[in-house]
């Protein structure tokens, strides 16, 4: 039994570098694809309530889920690092998709306000609010049990699989949230103007 854990345990090391590298061209592909979804099929960005809908998709892809994502991918990747290096590099990570992800709220925001549409009338909008909320909960709490540790060894040692658990489990959310994000537009978009059937770019 032991044998065979260790055999799995090194073919998983051999093999981490090919998993990092597609989930990076997976993540990379992601952003493009809204970036271009947004700036060429849906009008392009600007932040004069004209087309600053368009920046929330981008930033929130962007910062939720691409350096979300590499921010908790670092412990595997650079596990023959110093641990503080780390921790310093996954909470700067966490704190660049947390700007990107205010900018991307505050654009859809102030959208909503110059369009005279209503706020946080949508499960999309109230999953996504409560993802980002649990997210600054669970930085700031890191920040505070491991980056600047004013909690006990004994109590950061307890906090650690929640905060892991935690941390996967939003993560999930905020794919969640932006797929949900993503259907909402489209059908607002399109619901009426271009049958689903006929295999719009969009769609796709």
């Amino acid at each position: 039994k032991n044998c065979a854990l260790f055999f799995i345990s090194c073919l998983i090391l051999r093999t981490l570098p090919w998993y990092v590298a597609g989930s990076q061209v997976l993540g990379v592909a992601c952003v493009v694809i809204t970036g271009v979804w947004m700036g060429h099929y849906r009008g392009g960005y600007a932040w004069d309530g004209s087309a600053q809908f368009n920046v929330h998709p981008l930033c929130m892809v962007l910062g939720l889920v691409f350096l979300y994502g590499d921010a908790v991918l670092v412990y595997r990747v650079f596990r023959n690092e110093t641990k503080r290096s780390v921790k310093i590099l996954h909470a700067l990570l966490h704190m660049m998709a947390l700007v990107i992800s205010i900018v991307g709220l505050v654009a859809v925001f102030d959208f909503h306000s110059s369009a005279k549409i209503s706020h946080m009338y949508s499960l999309h909008s109230w999953c996504g609010m409560l993802t980002f909320v649990l997210f600054v909960l669970q930085w700031l709490l890191g920040l505070g049990f491991f980056l600047f540790p004013w909690a006990s060894a004994q109590l950061r040692s307890w906090y650690l699989p929640l905060h892991v658990f935690f941390g996967l489990l939003l993560l999930a959310m905020s794919v969640g949230s932006c797929l949900l994000g993503i259907t909402e537009k489209l059908l607002f978009s399109m619901l009426g103007k271009i049958k689903y059937n006929h295999f719009c770019v969009q769609y796709v």
